[in-house]
């Protein structure tokens, strides 16, 4: 994949972008690629460059990847004003349970669709799906969708009020345990190890509830890119975001680790 400017605004231009109708609802979505689904939920404040640029390295490892729009100026660089905007508006968003621990966020119901949606259109064994801060932890109650096999959650940050809060209802999480339990399944989550939007706590809820099906991986500070945007400078002052802005791409890099682990687990899972 040619190298793009993670500076400039991102045109999106080898993507298709599809407005997709599902439970009533109408969601931009842009999609490329081939092979079997992967749903890439962006970070917060929006499909910035570096999620399309992950975005890209899925679909080149042989997926249709699915980007929904669900926040932001797709493919814009974020700045302080705009970013600051969308965060507050998702905040207070109904789509959204930004400070509700025990509660799915209403707008997982619309992804499961989305999964099952794209599931029916690539075939295959079934889709896999990542989600990133605000979106972090969907891809954990996408397990509901029975098509859902490959959840990977990268530094989950919702509730944004509660360190050891996970952003799923008890009978939810319970049926999700109880899922991966009798189909085997497991599910990945990144989190840098100063993260304060994502922090120990968090991971060890997971770990509580999930058992040895959740497979935590935590980064050192010290791998993380510190030539970031400016919303990032002013709002993500830890390290954060593992396979977007804080990434380096560089061969030997734990950050390019982490996101060939993550392509791989998709390979695992997904090959026909």
């Amino acid at each position: 994949m040619p190298k793009r400017s993670m500076k400039h605004d991102d045109p999106l231009e080898d993507f298709t972008r599809r407005e997709i109708a599902l439970d009533g609802v109408s969601k931009a979505v842009h999609v490329a690629g081939s092979g079997p689904a992967v749903i890439v939920m962006t970070e917060m404040p929006g499909i910035s460059p570096y999620v399309a640029r992950f975005a890209r390295w899925v679909r080149d490892a042989g997926f249709t990847v699915y980007m929904p729009s669900l926040f932001g100026r797709d493919g814009a660089v974020p700045n302080v004003e705009e970013g600051t905007a969308v965060f507050q508006r998702a905040c207070v968003s109904a789509e959204f349970r930004a400070l509700a621990a025990n509660e799915s966020s209403p707008v997982t119901k619309w992804l499961r669709s989305l999964a099952r949606f794209a599931h029916g259109e690539c075939g295959g064994p079934g889709v896999g799906a990542i989600g990133m801060c605000f979106t972090g932890n969907f891809a954990l109650t996408m397990m509901l969708e029975p098509s859902m096999l490959a959840p990977v959650l990268s530094q989950p940050s919702l509730p944004l009020n509660d360190p050891a809060g996970i952003e799923i209802a008890p009978d939810e999480i319970k049926a999700v345990r109880e899922r991966l339990d009798r189909e085997d399944l497991t599910l990945l989550a990144y989190r840098f190890e100063g993260d304060k939007f994502c922090m120990a706590q968090r991971f060890a809820a997971y770990q509580e509830a999930l058992g040895d099906r959740f497979i935590g991986r935590v980064l050192p500070d010290n791998a993380a890119n510190t030539d970031i945007p400016e919303f990032f400078e002013r709002y993500v002052t830890t390290p954060h975001s593992v396979v977007t802005a804080h990434l380096i791409d560089e061969t030997g890099q734990p950050t390019i680790a982490a996101r060939d682990e993550i392509l791989g687990f998709f390979k695992q899972r997904l090959a026909p």
